[in-house]
């Protein structure tokens, strides 16, 4: 399925909807633009196989580029359009992009830096030396192109602990309208239909905004895109367009939980069927407070951007298996240790998927072969454990593991305590350096108001993680900032982090 069958079926459904502004792009609207910049892709000399970068924020003409690329058979590359212009300059280039599409004030600070690119073009605005996106449009066909095949998406990792890596999936060149596993995982067990009403409530550049807004559209439903996250305009989004599905991450939770009770009462979200989260761990207090505020209706999945799995948990379950993300609905997971041992129930490692998919990291084939073993089984990296019943626990990140005085201490627990304090609006755990244990763990918090930031506030915090936590796993020091370095959907920045804490320790 693709939006060429709803262009001719449900022309005037809408596709695309942007929030507050309310543009609009009808399903006979994406199709026509997604063939027309196809047609200038191939003029400008891209094949099938070729790479293609979008730097666009929240925008009326993403989702058409997008589109575009994959009926091109092209992969396509999202930049993070928050990244520093020698940053978003290193993943054009890398990529190989031989195509730069986006706006004209993000184009400009990152033109000099990737000048290699063979073509730029802007959707709004000039730019010396580029070609203006509607110009070149205009001249072109709404009709499709007659070699149209998939394409596929190209993400490159977040970036928070080292240099980002192109995660390239298999080849392209299906059919058009080729059914994906994950496409089908959101029809039949998300309930995508052509009733959806999806609300995308963080940048599209990233893979489950982008990925679950084309699976939208590959049955028909209509893409509801927040333009920036607010907490209360995200409540008046679900009303205003009646959203069934909306997704988010436990920062979106946190921010919505702390609005006061009579502003978030004030709003209908009676529409809602699905709540869908997912890109970062969600504290078990946080979660339970959304179930009782939305009722029975939470689903939580774990996957990552290189597809090797997938595992879910409605709300019923978790009820019966607290903080679990749930069981498999793409390849088998199994939990090993450092020398590739399956470990038992309970017991924490590496979790590994045993898969049907294939990646590789672009031009790394030391992180591709490090992500595989020698049973054909892959990783994201990942630590967790698994029950007698199949659930999959999360424990954290390896590369965010502390290792204090020999004993392996997981950020994750602290921060799952600590933003539970209501002086607290964000927190970050992190290992810093230490001559005697090798390694400490340092929570940064951010104040709920400014002002609190007093030792008074430092010794609460640290009571309140102690009557909940044992000593080895409590923080050994805590500092304030206005605010924790995050990308938009929720992962923090460590190396900014630790690059912060370590100017607060000199």
């Amino acid at each position: 399925m693709h939006p060429g069958i709803f262009a001719a079926s449900r022309p005037q459904h809408a596709a695309v909807v942007l929030h507050p502004s309310g543009a609009t792009q009808t399903y006979a609207e994406l199709d026509a633009a997604a063939n027309r910049i196809a047609h200038v892709m191939r003029e400008l000399g891209l094949t099938r196989g070729d790479r293609i970068a979008i730097l666009l924020p929240n925008h009326p003409r993403y989702l058409e580029i997008a589109w575009a690329a994959q009926r091109s058979g092209l992969y396509y590359v999202p930049v993070n359009h928050h990244l520093t212009p020698a940053e978003t300059a290193y993943i054009v280039s890398d990529c190989g992009a031989r195509l730069l599409v986006g706006s004209a004030d993000l184009l400009a600070v990152v033109a000099a830096e990737a000048s290699d690119v063979e073509h730029v073009v802007t959707v709004d605005g000039d730019l010396p030396g580029a070609h203006r996106y509607h110009q070149l449009c205009a001249a072109q066909s709404a009709e499709p192109l007659p070699d149209a095949a998939e394409g596929a998406w190209m993400f490159y990792s977040s970036g928070t602990t080292g240099r980002p890596k192109g995660i390239v999936p298999g080849a392209v060149g299906a059919p058009l309208g080729t059914v994906t596993p994950f496409d089908r995982i959101v029809r039949d067990r998300f309930g995508y239909d052509d009733d959806l009403r999806y609300l995308v409530s963080a940048p599209l550049y990233h893979a489950a905004p982008l990925g679950w807004s084309m699976a939208a559209h590959r049955v028909g439903g209509t893409v509801v895109v927040l333009e920036s996250f607010d907490a209360e305009q995200c409540l008046a989004a679900i009303e205003q367009h009646r959203i069934t599905h909306a997704q988010f991450v436990p920062t979106h939770f946190v921010r919505m939980l702390k609005l006061p009770e009579a502003v978030r009462n004030a709003y209908d979200l009676s529409s809602l069927q699905v709540v869908i989260h997912a890109a970062a761990p969600c504290p078990v207090e946080v979660k339970e407070a959304m179930i009782d505020w939305l009722g029975p209706i939470v689903t939580e999945f774990y996957s990552g951007s290189e597809g090797i799995g997938f595992c879910m948990i409605s709300t019923d379950e978790w009820l019966a298996h607290r903080g679990s993300v749930g069981r498999p609905a793409l390849g088998i997971p199994h939990i090993l240790d450092d020398q590739g041992r399956e470990l038992t129930s309970g017991q924490v490692g590496e979790i590994w998927f045993e898969t049907p998919a294939t990646f590789a990291y672009h031009g790394d084939p030391d992180k591709t072969a490090g992500a595989w073993n020698d049973r054909g089984w892959a990783t994201f990296g990942d630590l967790g454990s698994l029950a007698d019943d199949g659930y999959l626990y999360l424990a954290d990140r390896r590369a965010d593991l502390v290792i204090s005085g020999g004993v392996n201490v997981y950020p994750r627990e602290a921060e799952d305590v600590l933003i539970l304090h209501p002086a607290i609006i964000d927190v970050a755990c992190v290992g810093v350096p230490d001559t005697e244990y090798g390694q400490v763990l340092v929570a940064a918090v951010q104040p709920a108001v400014a002002a609190a930031s007093g030792e008074d506030l430092l010794t609460a915090l640290d009571g309140f993680v102690r009557e909940r936590l044992s000593g080895f796993k409590c923080p050994r020091r805590y500092v304030v900032l206005e605010e924790i370095p995050r990308l938009p959907t929720g992962k923090v920045l460590r190396r900014e982090l630790l690059s912060v804490l370590e100017n607060h320790a000199t």
